[in-house]
């Protein structure tokens, strides 16, 4: 649905994206991650036929983003980090002008219309100028714009920007809907959690080239080791036993006065046999559990690594 093949964007010295390689299955929501500067933009406004590429070569849907710029704009939903929405039309009539810029009859607009603003929230307002609507409210409608079409690629430049947690967590759901509904996404944000809800993969980006790409768990994996277990005991005064049976099957560390952390790639053939052993020996366990791991400790990691050594390269 989305393919980048080593694509470069120079403007004049300054080399924005660098032999950039991305490609997004059907159905699968991509987080284009980075710091600001790394070349996100650029790289979303190629894509979406808006500004040509230096060299290399972008597709969407099969149609090339040069050659093919018209079809693949129609193709395209493009939510921008500053939408710039017409602030003395209403709701319903901006709607209207730009789905029929986009080729929707009077009627499919209508329809389209109604039913994207009574998923936001919007529908009791549809006829208000949108100039009165606030900074939560504009970003629904400049993603409800995107979406008038139902087109098959979503482009979401920092989509959830300056809404209460409500409005925010509204636009998630239905970005997953849209998920599940066999569109692609590229998603740039600097919402980290909400990356790591989302996404099926993430890209991070530095310096105009992807450093990291692939699923969350196996990029942990790889870069933060593998997963780590807590276990709390019932007893604050078993804690060096059970430190000596557990390190029997595993290197374990002391946390606290009644804790146990180890790491496993097999937990489910370890994490069983140290709970037996500790029952036999008459420990009390009071819980077990996988430690949460976060995509920003995995994201710091990756760039932290990349100032230091060659870039990254993982799928």
């Amino acid at each position: 649905m989305i393919e980048a093949i080593h694509l470069n964007k120079q403007f004049g010295d300054f080399v924005a994206v660098r032999d950039l390689n991305l490609v997004v299955e059907p159905g699968e929501l991509v987080a284009l991650l980075g710091p600001n500067g790394a070349g996100k933009t650029t790289t979303v406004r190629m894509l979406a036929a808006i500004l040509p590429p230096s060299s290399g070569q972008a597709r969407i849907c099969g149609y090339d983003v040069v050659r093919d710029a018209q079809r693949v704009r129609g193709m395209v939903g493009l939510l921008t980090e500053y939408p710039g929405l017409y602030g003395r039309m209403a709701a319903l009539e901006y709607l209207a002008f730009f789905g029929a810029l986009l080729g929707l009859d009077a009627t499919q607009c209508r329809q389209r219309s109604e039913a994207l603003l009574r998923q936001f929230g919007l529908w009791e307002v549809r006829d208000r100028n949108l100039e009165s609507f606030s900074k939560g409210m504009r970003q629904k409608m400049a993603l409800i714009r995107a979406m008038i079409h139902d087109p098959p690629v979503l482009f979401l430049d920092e989509p959830t920007t300056a809404m209460d947690p409500q409005s925010a967590r509204t636009v998630r759901d239905a970005i997953g809907e849209l998920r599940s509904a066999k569109r692609s996404i590229l998603l740039t944000t600097h919402n980290l959690s909400e990356a790591e809800e989302l996404a099926d993969r993430i890209a991070i980006i530095r310096g105009g080239q992807i450093i990291a790409a692939g699923p969350f768990a196996e990029l942990s994996r790889q870069l933060l080791g593998d997963p780590a277990f807590e276990l709390t005991l019932a007893r604050p005064v078993d804690q060096d036993r059970a430190l000596a049976i557990v390190r029997n099957l595993v290197a374990a560390e002391a946390v606290g006065n009644d804790r146990l952390v180890w790491q496993t790639a097999e937990p489910h053939v370890l994490n069983p046999a140290i709970l037996n052993r500790l029952i036999e020996a008459g420990i009390g366990v009071y819980s077990l559990s996988e430690q949460p791991r976060r995509l920003e400790d995995l994201y710091l990691r990756i760039v932290a690594e990349d100032e230091a050594a060659p870039a990254l390269r993982t799928r």
